[in-house]
Parts: C-alpha cells; structure tokens; sequence
C-alpha cells in the first residue's frame, strides 16, 4: 500500500483501524470525504445458521449470445476466456448454464439441435461443447447446467412435454459425456411453465440411465411451481431446486428481492436462475444489490447473469448484454465490463459450498438505502468473506466488525469497485489488508462501491487488453471448405433454423453450408423463415453473391443490408432479399421488422430445379438494387428503405438447401449513396445513440458508450439526410427551429427538419434551422439527451465521424 496508509486509533474495547486516504478505486474514507454516519456494529459469527451458498454464475443461451466467441483469434479469444472463467483473474464464474439446442430462435439467434430429426445424431454441433469444455480446463470446480429455451419440430409431434423430450434431454447428456463433460443441473422448458408428471419422468429416465447425480431445476420461470412441490411428495422428490427468473424484477433496480412464503417453506434450494438482462456496464449496480439482496430478502443460495457475453453482431436483440461485449472477432476487439468486476467481488471470495451466515448478513444501519452486506464462510470454518454494496448510500459510512464463533481471526484484505465510475483502474481494488485487534476492526465505505473483506488469499485481476474495433472490411470471401462437418462457418450467425457444414450435394465436392431443420420447430419466439446472417452492419454498398441448391421445392433467398430485426413478434427482418424457386420465379423483396414482406421487383427465368447449382448476386449502390441470376441481371429496382447491413442466406420453412461460394465486393454510391458510420461527440467521447434501439418515431436520441450497435450507425446521405435503421431519420423534432428542440427519430420524409449539414469544424446544423447539433447542458455522460441549440463553439456541439 503505498505512503498514503493507514491511520491508527484506540477504542475501549479495540484497536479500531480506519482505512485512511484512499484512491477513488479503492473507495475507502479519506480527508476531504463526506461525514460518515453513526457507526455500524457487525457482528460476523461462525456459529451462525444459514443455507449453503450453490455460487454465482452466467448464461450462454437464450439466443446465440456466445456465437461469436468462438470465431475470436488467439490470444484475445484465450484473453476473453480467462476473464470469464479463470479463477483469480475475472469474473470466475462458479456456475455456466447452457441451452440445450433446437434449432429455433430464442432472443439472439438460433442454437442448433444434435438431432436435427429422430435418425439424425451428432453430438459435435455448435459451440456449447466447446465453451463448456474451455470453462472446465480454466476451472475444473465449475458447476454446468442445461436448459431447453425450444426444440425441433418432431419432438412429440410439437409437443415439448413429452416422452420425446425427456429422450431427447438423455441423448444430450450424452454428448455432454462424449466431451467429457458433467452436467449438475438441467431444467426443463425456459419461461413456460412446468408439467408435472413429465418432471417425474424425467426424474426417473436421468436415475434409470446414470444420471442420478444430476439435480433438476424446476420451472425456470416463477415461483408457482413451489405449490406442487409442497403438495405432492413425488414432484417434490423429483424436483432439486426452485429456480426463477427476475425475482428482483425484470431488468429492475434489484433493490427488493422477496419471495413467497410457499417457496421459503419448501424445503428447497432457491435460485435467481436468470436475472440480469443488462448492458454490460450499465447493469452492475443492479447485479450488487441483487446478489446480496437475493440472499438477504429471499434466500436465494445462486445468482445467474442473463447472458454470458454480448458476443453477437449489433443488429440482434441485446446488443451490449452481459460481463463482456466481445462482438467483433474480426478485430479482435472486446472489452471487459464492470458488471464482470462486480460478480469478481462474490466468486473471487467464495465458493460452491459455502455457508451463509444469517444473523451476519443484512441492511447497513436496518437501512436499505444505507446498502447491505452478505456474510459466508469456508468449508473449513475458519475463513469468511463478506460482501458489502452501498450502491445507494449518501455518504461514507463506518463498518465496526467483531469476528466470532470460531472464524479466523487473522488478517483482513480488502478488495472493492467503484461502480459510479467510468474507469477500469478503478474496479477490483486490493485496497489494504488489516489485522484485527481482539477479533475486531473497522472500515469506512464510500457510497457506489461493493467491497469484499475477507480472510482468503488468491485473488487477481487480469491485465490483458484487446485491439481497439474495426470494420470488417471488403472484399470477403469464403468458400466454406475446410470446415468440420456439423460447425458452423465464420461469423454467420443463425437467427432461425440450422445453417451448417455439410459435404456438398449436386455433384460438388468439398463442404457446403446447409439449411439442415427440415420442420417448423417448437418455438420459444415469434417463428420466421430459417435464416443466418454474415457480415458489418456498417456495410452499404456492395455486391454480394452466392451458389445455391434448392432440394426439394420451394424457395431460398439471398440477403441484403440485414439490419433491425424483431424477436419477440413477428420475427420480421429489416433487409433485401433475392427469392428465386425451383420452378424459376424470381423476386426482388424488402422485409421489415413489423413482418410485412413487399415485392419491388419480380419476373421469371427458365426452371431452376432441384439438386442442381446455380449462383446469385445482389448489388446495392445507393437506391439502385440489382439481381442477377447465374451471371444474366433479371432485375433492378431503386429503393432506399435501407441504407446498410449484413448478408444472408434464408430459405421456406421446412426448406433445405444449400449454399456455396460466398463472396462479398466493395461498390460505389449512386442516387442517395453515402458513408456508414457513428458520430462521436468530441467533448463526451460517447456516440449519437438511438435509446434501447427503439425504432419508434419520436424517440430522442442520446449520448451512450459507443459499441457499435445499428442504433448508432448513421448514414450521411447526397440528400443531407443522417439515417439509420435505413428508413429513419436524424429529425428536428414538430419541424421546430427554436433552441432546446428535441432531435429525435423519425421516417424520413425530405423534409427540411431532417436535412443536416456537417461541417468543416465538427458541428452538425440543421439546414432548416441553422442550430447545431447539442449534448443538452453541456452533458457528457451516457443518456444526455441531443437537442438543437444556437451555436457556440463548445465541445458539446462538435462531432467526429467514427
């Protein structure tokens, strides 16, 4: 610790230390701090009861939220891998919960199924295996748990709950053996309730096959199920923990986690088994309060961060959701988010096993405001650690410890974050160690922190960084060979139905990729046409071209400036599509998130057929859309709904086929061309961002963390225009020319309100207007809100295109 130490002072009953002037990382009271409170006596008692700590963790699944993980380059992939996984160094999570594939969407893409049909078996598909098995080589004591989020179609002839089901949970199992994986936990259906007698089957099928060990989750979803399990013995034996999603509520502040008394009373472990949902920096005061308040208010023994890693293109839903944002393998660019250092501040100190100790755990002062502070100690009983969160308190407050009931009484070592700030120094803090004086000592806390005193040693905190992010640039090309049969190819990303490598059909040699779910499945979300996308959403102009084979009748497209999409709905997809038949019809169409689907072009060619190679393209150069059919152009429209995005294959539900050859060419701009790009305030650093991705009209636009959502791409248009999503417009909100109005989103029109200027000193000015483009009150932090305002030459008001 360096000069700026510690001050000593004499109580009565013991030598109390204060943690003298301290960084703002550390966060302990120094001169100049706000006056602390009244002294908060804590007592921590070995000998007090309490349920046993099962562990923090996080989820891969739920979409495919990992699936671009696995695409990193070495050594950033490794990099991410430890922080999420190695004990001592991140977030070392003690618990990983997988979906259990089936090839249907559900909430950030689509995870394939190992049986694609009843006959179909491979148990190598996807990249669950893959991170299960990273997660145990970093921590062999790590926890694995499955949960179905959907299934494919001939389960039960679409009914989940079924003997289908159960067998098809065993077979994964399996695979999960072949991989030399042991699975702890599995549950059953993902937010959609529970049956009983299908629980009790599955109870007996895992006993009958060697899987007794195994402890099932029920329902993953509320707490209705604790009903059956306190009425009806053989559920309740069939039933190992009570898991929920949100107790705290959803994507709530987490400041009140309480529970029913019939939960409580059940005799069962209780689990936040899915909480979270936030950004990646944005959600880790909610997850302070939720991990010790879930305990404190409800006995919940684990806490599960919904997802893992924002490891998926920025067109999906929940972009930046998770402990890190690692989007872009092609830079190999991540970053590591306070929400990892602040499950750091549980799992670094802890372990599965642990024991709660109840009468040491609860609300500073009684005081929910004041913050609240859980307590736990070894299986050896003599090592603890608490965990203390102050995420609402107003000023220092001091913490009197007295150490009982057989603890170690030996020194003290304080870790802590700073969750109020913006700097990565300031998270996970060894702060100072301290030696108790007759089994007593003191802390001050600061307010927007979580600390971890304990008696354990081993801690860390990775040093490793990553590139910063860059476009994935053009030309791009990939012939799909050289791919184990059953993976995935790079970057393209399944949003419904499988897309994997296959041996070629049609006479070609070498691996294709291959539509392979031959039926609608057993949905979670909205059902769609299956479909995989490829690519940067910052893409605009462009030729992309592709080999296809259609199998049987029917239809495949190729896609276009794939942005927006909508999952909980329609499905729909903001994008271009080239359609063509078996039978030789051809269509230009766009498709939108609100499901419509409308025809821009269409005509006939001689019959493509079956089983037989053909080759498409799409350009795009500004409005100008053009297809062509195995090297003749049938078809071109102008359009200019959307300005940008990825490429992809679709084809007819219950549709396989087969595609080949991708190959994506830079073009030029024509008619309303333009550049892609964030605009970055020069004062904040921070990016203009449509809020939570809304794509509603009227919604005004912010400042946030630039993280290369399509929320903040914005397309600088011949026609003055800033679009983003395509269709929508950088807007003066009413057509209003008065300093303070609003710049919100909106269709565009033509309208003068929506024609910008960017000019040579970095201000942005509205051509009707005249004002400049604003950070309201000289904001910088994420959610200042952007309105126009008389130009002044303030930072606020300059921008740079990123």
């Amino acid at each position: 610790m360096s000069a700026l130490g510690q001050l000593f002072r004499r109580t009565r009953a013991s030598t109390v230390v204060l943690l003298g002037l301290l960084l703002a990382a550390g966060g302990i009271v120094g001169t100049g701090a706000s006056p602390a409170h009244a002294a908060t006596s804590i007592t921590i008692n070995g000998a007090s009861g309490g349920r046993t700590f099962d562990g923090v963790g996080a989820i891969s699944g739920g979409g495919g939220n990992s699936r671009l993980l696995i695409d990193y380059p070495d050594p950033q992939r490794g990099q991410i891998l430890d922080y999420l996984f190695k004990p001592g160094y991140g977030a070392s999570l003690q618990i990983l919960k997988a979906e259990v594939g089936g090839d249907t969407n559900s909430t950030s893409g689509a995870e394939p199924s190992h049986q694609h049909t009843r006959s179909d078996l491979n148990c190598n598909r996807g990249y669950e295996w893959w991170l299960m098995e990273q997660a145990k080589a970093r921590n062999p004591n790590i926890k694995l748990y499955g949960l179905a989020w959907g299934a494919p179609g001939w389960i039960g002839n679409g009914n989940f709950w079924s003997t289908d089901m159960v067998n098809y949970l065993v077979s994964w199992l399996g695979c999960a053996k072949q991989h030399g994986l042991t699975i702890d936990y599995l549950g059953g259906w993902n937010e959609r309730g529970y049956n009983v007698s299908w629980y009790e089957q599955l109870r007996s099928a895992l006993n009958s096959n060697g899987y007794s060990a195994i402890k099932i989750v029920g329902a993953d979803s509320d707490w209705t199920i604790a009903n059956d399990v306190n009425s009806n013995p053989t559920f309740a034996s069939s039933v190992g923990v009570i898991g929920t999603h949100y107790p705290c509520g959803y994507r709530s502040a987490q400041t009140n986690c309480s529970v029913p008394s019939s939960a409580l009373s059940s005799g069962k472990q209780l689990w936040a088994s899915e909480n979270g949902s936030d950004d990646y920096n944005g959600g880790a005061q909610a997850m302070a309060r939720g991990i010790n308040r879930g305990y404190i208010d409800g006995k919940m023994t684990a806490y599960l961060n919904w997802p893992v890693v924002a490891s998926v293109t920025p067109n999906l839903p929940y972009p930046t959701m998770g402990l890190a944002l690692a989007s872009q393998p092609w830079s190999g660019s991540y970053s590591i988010g306070k929400n990892a250092w602040v499950m750091a501040q549980t799992s670094q100190f802890t372990a599965p096993g642990w024991k709660y100790l109840d009468s040491s755990s609860g609300y500073i002062g009684g005081n929910r405001a004041n913050g609240s502070y859980v307590s736990l100690k070894s299986t050896n009983n003599s090592d603890y650690s608490t965990v203390i969160e102050t995420m609402d308190a107003g000023s220092a407050q001091t913490l009197n410890f007295t150490v009982s009931g057989g603890l170690s009484t030996g020194a003290v070592h304080v870790w802590s974050t700073n969750v109020n700030s913006g700097n990565p120094s300031d998270y996970f803090v060894h702060s100072a160690d301290i030696t108790p004086s007759g089994g007593s000592f003191s802390l001050t806390v600061q307010p927007g922190r979580v600390y971890t005193v304990t008696t354990t040693t081993g801690q860390g905190k990775g040093t490793a960084t990553g590139p910063a992010q860059g476009s994935l640039g053009l030309p791009y090309s990939d012939s799909f060979d050289g791919y184990t049969a059953g993976t995935e190819a790079k970057y393209l990303m399944d949003w419904q139905g499988a897309f994997e490598e296959t041996a070629c059909g049609g006479g070609r040699s070498g691996m294709c990729v291959r539509q392979m779910s031959p039926q609608k499945p057993i949905t979670w979300d909205a059902l769609s046409d299956p479909h995989a996308m490829l690519g940067d959403v910052g893409w605009s102009n462009y030729t992309v071209s592709s080999d296809v084979l259609l199998e049987q009748s029917g239809y495949a497209d190729l896609l276009g400036r794939a942005n927006s999409q909508d999952y909980t709905t329609t499905g729909g997809l903001n994008a271009y599509h080239l359609r063509v038949t078996d039978a030789g019809a051809w269509s230009i169409l766009s498709s939108s998130t609100n499901g419509n689907v409308s025809t821009l072009a269409h005509g006939n060619v001689s019959a493509l057929g079956t089983n037989r190679w053909h080759t498409l393209g799409l350009t795009f150069a500004g409005s100008t859309i053009s297809a062509v059919i195995d090297g003749a152009a049938v078809g071109s429209v102008n359009d200019y709904s959307f300005a940008g995005g990825q490429v992809g294959y679709q084809t007819a539900q219950t549709e396989t086929a087969e595609f080949d050859n991708l190959s994506i060419t830079p073009g030029s701009g024509g008619g309303n061309g333009g550049t892609t790009s964030t605009i970055v305030g020069s004062a904040s650093g921070r990016c203009v961002d449509v809020p939570n991705q809304s794509q509603t009209a009227g919604t005004q636009v912010e400042l946030w963390d630039c993280n290369g959502g399509t929320n903040q791409q914005w397309t600088s248009t011949s026609s003055h225009e800033l679009r983003v999503y395509g269709g929508d417009c950088l807007d003066a909100s009413g057509a209003a020319t008065s300093p303070g109005t609003k710049v919100d989103i909106w269709t565009c029109n033509g309208g003068a309100n929506q024609q910008w200027t960017l000019n040579a000193d970095g201000t942005i000015t509205g051509v009707q207007s005249g004002l400049c483009l604003d950070a309201t009150g000289n904001g910088s932090a994420n959610g200042t809100l952007l309105e126009l305002w008389t130009c002044t030459g303030g930072g606020n008001q300059k921008w740079t295109r990123g």
